[in-house]
């Protein structure tokens, strides 16, 4: 079993918030998948994985739902993909998408269920559910790999 670490989200703020320690803590080649089901607050949550890796303020953060891929400016690219769209694995990779997950960058990839096939073995997995009040959310992160248990120990351990 990977080593998993729960919590709530009572707003939208506190879900960017979150978005916000992760994504300070992430580095060029790591990669972190979202799932959850439309409206959960996956975007929400890559706006403050945005504001964590220092994408500057005025640049807006959307889903890319439409375009398979949007990139950020920061002190590593963020690429922010969304395979709920994609017809197929093949037309994923005729797009580039191996060429993605690079060094210089952090790949965040939004309905990862899809081609999981298409993820690196090393990777933080996040789970959103949207709880029983309208904002709340509850969210389950997992690591997956050696890098991705430091992230989340170290997430973990500065999360109130």
């Amino acid at each position: 079993m990977s080593p998993e670490f729960c919590t709530r989200s009572r707003s939208a703020d506190e879900t960017r918030r979150l978005g916000q320690a992760l994504g300070a803590r992430l580095r060029g080649g790591d990669v972190v998948c979202l799932s959850g089901p439309l409206g959960a607050g996956k975007t929400c949550l890559v706006q403050g994985l945005a504001q964590g890796l220092a994408v500057p303020p005025a640049v807006a953060v959307t889903s890319p739902t439409f375009v398979l891929v949007a990139e950020y400016p920061g002190r590593a690219w963020l690429r922010h993909a969304d395979f709920y769209r994609v017809e197929s694995y093949a037309r994923l990779l005729d797009a580039g998408f191996d060429d993605l997950a690079a060094p210089d960058g952090v790949l965040v990839v939004e309905w990862p269920e899809r081609f999981p096939e298409a993820l690196p073995d090393d990777r933080i997995e996040i789970h959103i559910q949207p709880g029983a009040a309208a904002d709340a959310r509850e969210i389950r992160i997992e690591a997956r790999g050696g890098r991705a248990r430091e992230l989340l120990k170290e997430l973990e351990a500065r999360w109130p």
